[in-house]
């Protein structure tokens, strides 16, 4: 098994084509610092609306090489920070608005793949979220309450049959579906993004770190890129600038694949829809059936390095991948069949921004020409597109309904100081643990201790 190497997506299609590093000073009229998902969509977007428009992209490694390179492939319409969350400042009809904005996107990253020969392995299957003891259905039944009051959400409550006839978890208890999530192969996407915007002639510097971002002006170590707009799109990296240290916290992530799984398998398992899985535990699991018939499954593992540090090559703790393997043969226990556990080909993990809300953001302040995006808290896949097409419209001056949505110009404070940050998180997550091992005991209702939880961090579900 492969254990970091940036992540098996990567691992799957070979390292992507280097390009050069900054070599001296640039002018340009867009300068991008970051080459994930949210950096290539920008341009790209500015590329397609102001052909003429001079747009650079730095990068500290190579495009990809981030959360865009190794997250869990979900291409779904979750707003981060949750739609209720922003009801009492700006009224239902924006939100649901807003709602109706992210559904749709799905459907643009989609057809920009289609329209751009951009091979992702996507397929649009839906959102599957699992209950699995009487606390988790008694959440999912609040939930599928509140989405009925949003019709555009189009989720589905279904039953423990119905439930394991779509996907045969064991210890299923009900489940909320929903139409508007694809899967997709992360590097590819990524790797087709970064070549697509270099055709349409965006300048992408690799192996560049930034080290200072100022009103009309990249800093690196290799030269000084001068913009009349400097957009950061650095996600999890984001806490390496010392005036942004605290802005998002880089939270890890990590994932396990296993080999490819046999026909016999499947068949016990279902999953022929190839929708996106969660549960509805605090401590939550993501996974996809991949296309080449493999699971792909992720989880926090250890969630924060002291002093918001980030890691380099996606190495993942030993413990954590156990952990996930344990996962794996608690949901399907066809996989654990004779005392064996399911085979794992690679483990990696990555680091996602967590603003102190739990609410991504996009924004461009007009006196200084720096714009931003992100704290995407895992939602990524979906909100960098329209985190690219608003930062587009609001570099170019384009006064457009994605330009009024509720995150435009969304400001929250900062984390705390060390090593008030790093206790919390690792306290909080302990409770978050402990509150899933009591219900899956059998408690009846929502521990305590998440709750205690979620008031203290913020976090809305």
């Amino acid at each position: 098994m492969i254990n970091g190497d940036v992540s098996f997506w990567w691992n799957q299609i070979g390292a992507p084509r280097p390009r050069p590093a900054l070599t001296g000073d640039v002018s340009c009229d867009v300068c991008i610092v970051g080459g994930g998902y949210t950096g290539l969509w920008t341009a790209y977007y500015l590329k397609l609306l102001a052909p003429d428009c001079r747009v650079t992209v730095l990068e500290q490694r190579f495009s990809g090489y981030g959360a865009s390179g190794r997250n869990g492939g979900w291409l779904t319409n979750s707003i981060t920070g949750g739609r209720d969350h922003f009801v009492a400042e700006f009224g239902r009809d924006l939100v649901g608005e807003w709602q109706r904005r992210v559904n749709e996107t799905v459907d643009e990253v989609i057809a920009v793949c289609a329209r751009e020969n951009i091979d992702a392995d996507i397929v649009k299957g839906g959102e599957y979220t699992v209950a699995m003891n009487r606390a988790q259905q008694l959440r999912l039944e609040t939930w599928a309450q509140s989405e009925r009051e949003w019709p555009m959400a189009d989720a589905q409550l279904l039953s423990a049959a119905q439930a394991r006839e779509r996907i045969n978890i064991a210890e299923t208890t009900g489940a909320l579906w929903h139409p508007h999530a694809a899967r997709i192969q992360p590097a590819k996407l990524a790797r087709g993004l970064a070549d697509l915007c270099e055709r349409l002639g965006v300048a992408i510097y690799e192996n560049t770190t930034v080290t200072h971002i100022a009103p009309g002006e990249a800093r690196s170590e290799h030269g000084t890129v001068r913009a009349d707009t400097v957009i950061r799109a650095t996600e999890g990296f984001t806490a390496n600038f010392s005036q942004s240290h605290r802005e998002w916290l880089p939270m890890n992530s990590s994932l396990v694949v296993t080999t490819p799984l046999s026909g016999s398998v499947w068949n016990d398992i279902g999953w022929s829809g190839r929708d996106v899985v969660g549960d509805m535990a605090h401590g939550y699991f993501y996974a996809q059936r991949t296309a080449d018939d493999r699971i792909a499954i992720g989880g926090r593992g250890k969630p924060y390095r002291f002093g918001s540090k980030t890691d380099s090559d996606g190495s993942t703790h030993e413990q954590t991948i156990a952990s996930l393997q344990s996962l794996l043969v608690r949901l399907f226990p066809v996989l654990g069949r004779h005392g064996t556990r399911p085979v794992l080909d690679h483990a990696w993990s990555g680091v996602l921004g967590v603003p102190r809300d739990w609410s991504a953001t996009v924004g461009l302040d007009r006196r200084t020409g720096l714009a931003w995006a992100g704290g995407y808290v895992g939602t990524g896949v979906t909100s960098t597109n329209l985190a690219g097409r608003t930062l587009a419209d609001l570099v170019l001056g384009r006064d457009t309904d994605i330009t009024h949505l509720p995150w435009v110009n969304h400001r929250v404070r900062r984390w705390e100081v060390e090593p008030l940050r790093w206790v919390a998180v690792h306290a909080l997550y302990a409770m978050y643990g402990m509150a899933d091992r009591s219900e899956a005991r059998g408690r009846a209702g929502t521990s305590p201790l998440a709750s205690l939880a979620d008031a203290i961090s913020g976090r809305v579900h």
